[in-house]
């Protein structure tokens, strides 16, 4: 029996391994942005930190098992293969470091604050436009290397599927921020734009 299939099969866990993080956080943001009390916050950035090794095992396998598949059976100078392994060595760090800092921040403001109402700095943390925008580009980011995966394209056509997947998960945390912006988040950043003081 060849090792390869065993290899991709690995790759494709390691592939939804992602997906099942990222689904996670999508789902643990969008809860945290609707809730109304700081044990729900709590609870929810407790869940999603808890998908840390989980994207650091998946990121793990889905790379090693890519570069044993493309090293055996393609070439990393491949145009799809490359533009993929590329995209996921800089979105894994990058992931990190926009989502990891920030969801830290707000698991300790709900820590600290009472069993009450949202406080106004844990809501201006929970809807921290550079954490949507982080968590739903980075999924679409994915998709558009799964794309690659699938329908392997030329080297332009790979930057173009990346370009495109870009400028779709940027675009969508736009209209989601405009369509969930909550009545009391206007009132404080018109406040914040006038320089009253908040309270």
């Amino acid at each position: 029996m060849s090792i390869y299939p065993v290899v991709l099969f690995l790759h494709i866990v390691g592939a939804n391994g992602y997906f099942v993080g990222m689904g996670i956080w999508l789902f643990g943001l969008s809860a945290m942005r609707q809730a109304q009390h700081v044990e729900q916050v709590r609870t929810l950035a407790h869940l999603v930190g808890l998908t840390g090794p989980l994207f650091g095992i998946s990121v793990l396998v889905l790379l090693a098992a890519g570069v044993y598949m493309a090293l055996t059976a393609w070439s990393l100078l491949t145009g799809w293969i490359l533009v993929g392994l590329v995209s996921l060595v800089l979105l894994a760090p990058l992931g990190t470091a926009l989502l990891e800092p920030r969801r830290r921040t707000i698991e300790r403001q709900a820590r600290e604050a009472a069993d009450s109402s949202l406080p106004e700095a844990l809501e201006r943390s929970v809807h921290d436009p550079v954490l949507l925008t982080a968590v739903q580009t980075l999924t679409i980011l994915l998709l558009g290397v799964v794309f690659l995966m699938t329908t392997k394209p030329s080297l332009g056509g790979s930057l173009i599927v990346m370009g495109v997947a870009l400028l779709l998960g940027l675009a969508s945390s736009v209209l989601v921020s405009q369509r969930r912006r909550t009545p009391r988040q206007g009132m404080v950043d018109q406040r914040v734009r006038d320089k009253e003081p908040i309270g």
